[in-house]
């Protein structure tokens, strides 16, 4: 009996291994089996404004800084580019696959550099990710620090 519960279940363990030794040792693109575009040595995307630790009131301007690349709205496969997305009190999405839309991924695929932002009072995380014409992070991704701001009442 305990020798059919192993055969049947190394396979499946095994196969998870391995997978994991893949994912560990490959870029992102390598891991989805999508293509990935890679980033330009300089790139760097920071906030304008507001500044961190800022306390505000709503709508507050977000306004988008982008260095060492330039801006192509989604659908736009040029080399050196990519568009904003915006990630508002939430983790980093994983890299190597597109970046999720919602109220926490703001996506710019227009290549808009600004928004007038809606928050609720109190304190919120904002953090710049580049994303490329699939809205998939450079490899490496192209993202910003993370700050901290206050909505007042």
């Amino acid at each position: 009996m305990v020798h059919t519960f192993f055969f049947r279940q190394t396979p499946l363990a095994l196969l998870l291994l391995i997978g994991s030794i893949v994912m560990v040792s490959s870029g992102a693109g390598a891991q989805t089996g999508l293509p990935v575009s890679e980033r330009p040595v300089e790139a760097r995307v920071y906030f304008i404004s507001p500044e961190p630790g800022a306390t505000l009131r709503s709508p507050v301007l977000v306004r988008f800084g982008l260095g060492g690349m330039g801006i192509a709205p989604a659908g736009v496969e040029k080399g050196g580019t990519g568009h904003h997305h915006l990630v508002v009190d939430a983790e980093l999405p994983p890299t190597g696959l597109p970046i999720p839309k919602g109220e926490h991924y703001r996506h710019f695929g227009m290549g808009q550099t600004e928004v007038s932002l809606e928050l609720p009072p109190g304190e919120h995380t904002l953090q710049l990710l580049l994303g490329d014409h699939l809205h998939i992070p450079h490899d490496p991704p192209v993202v910003s620090e993370r700050i901290t701001i206050t909505i007042m009442e």
